[in-house]
């Protein structure tokens, strides 16, 4: 390996809205390492934690998230949203000033910012990951128009924009990554997801259950969950989505509750379960694409992108979705279990992303 591409430094920066931008940005920091490539993290909170747990030898710079505040009914969710824009610009702003003192000063060769605006650089190439072109929000028409205009005018301040999907119509994304016209440098790089699919596990649970999400609709369907999974006769994993919180405990006969899983524990569960129910944020669905896995899926309440996704998929056949004002456990794994899921991998490579990053690595 030549030593230009070996001293090559590198930062990546990911979006506070959910752990998702992090936990997909993990296979990323894996191929730049393999490059030869000198890594920095840029994160705050329980992101930060996360990839400094999964990469302790990097260096994590602290840098302010956007610190989305979330509506406590689901109807006001775009609603609240729109009325943070203010404060998303001023942390935009911010983060071009963070941005042009760090590259000085650590001598960073390119940026890799999942889905922040504000990390874009005239020195220094720089790429924008993101799985939403088309922003939905409940309202459609003119405010998704104005809001993807506003999008593809930071977006095109990037050398390069990366989409974690598949061309084509055999994607995961539908209209959110493939609308009619696409930013400039726009490269499809195929799913992205830390698991690694494994022959021959051993089936432990008939149902895995991943609760997640903003509060306080997390806490809503733990509830509904815990309440309505005791009078079945199953075995299952309830993974309340509470790191930092360590609890483990038998809540009905063969249903075991736990508060976290650490990634490979997380990636043996999802092997060792006949179904998984999860909300269909995007980062859950490259997960259980890359591992063929059969699941339920329950939008977070008034989050465009999850229903949205939840019906897509649902309509491709991939996975079973249903609203969460609906839904009812026994009712949901009856229903699943006459589905005719498709599996979504057959013909796909789930290692594209490889090459695009050895490519630009070797660009730098």
């Amino acid at each position: 390996m030549s030593t230009i591409i070996a001293s090559r430094k590198i930062l990546i920066v990911p979006l506070d809205w959910g752990l998702g931008h992090a936990t997909r940005d993990i296979p990323l920091i894996h191929e730049m390492l393999n490059a030869g490539c000198q890594v920095f993290i840029a994160a705050e909170g329980k992101h930060a934690a996360l990839l400094q747990q999964e990469f302790p030898q990097l260096t994590v710079l602290p840098l302010p998230g956007y610190r989305i505040q979330y509506a406590q009914k689901g109807q006001f969710f775009g609603l609240k949203i729109i009325q943070q824009i203010p404060k998303i610009y001023r942390a935009i702003q911010y983060e071009q000033r963070w941005l042009k003192k760090i590259v000085a000063e650590y001598q960073i060769n390119a940026v890799i910012s999942d889905n922040r605006f504000g990390l874009y650089h005239k020195n220094i190439p720089t790429v924008f990951i993101t799985h939403q072109l088309l922003i939905k929000t409940p309202f459609g028409g003119w405010i998704e128009r104005t809001l993807q205009k506003i999008n593809y005018r930071f977006i095109n301040k990037y050398s390069a924009c990366w989409i974690p999907d598949f061309e084509g119509s055999n994607n995961l994304s539908g209209e959110l990554a493939h609308p009619t016209q696409l930013p400039a440098h726009t490269t499809y790089i195929g799913c992205l997801s830390r698991f690694e699919p494994k022959a021959n596990v051993e089936k432990k649970y008939d149902l895995l259950v991943l609760i997640s999400g903003p509060e306080p609709q997390r806490s809503n369907l733990e509830k509904m969950i815990l309440d309505q999974v005791k009078s079945l006769s199953i075995t299952a994993l309830i993974v309340s989505g509470k790191p930092g919180t360590p609890q483990h405990e038998e809540v009905a006969p063969g249903v075991t509750q736990i508060n976290h899983l650490n990634a490979s524990e997380l990636n043996e569960a999802m092997l060792a379960s006949d179904m998984v129910l999860s909300r269909s944020g995007y980062t859950t669905l490259m997960d259980l694409a890359k591992l063929n896995k059969k699941a339920i899926l329950i939008p977070t309440p008034g989050q465009s992108e999850q229903v949205y996704l939840g019906e897509f998929l649902m309509e491709k056949g991939y996975f079973y979705s249903l609203p969460q004002e609906r839904f009812n456990l026994k009712t949901a794994l009856d229903e699943a279990s006459r589905f005719p899921f498709r599996s979504f991998h057959h013909d796909q490579d789930m290692n594209q992303y490889k090459q695009v990053v050895q490519k630009f690595v070797q660009s730098l």
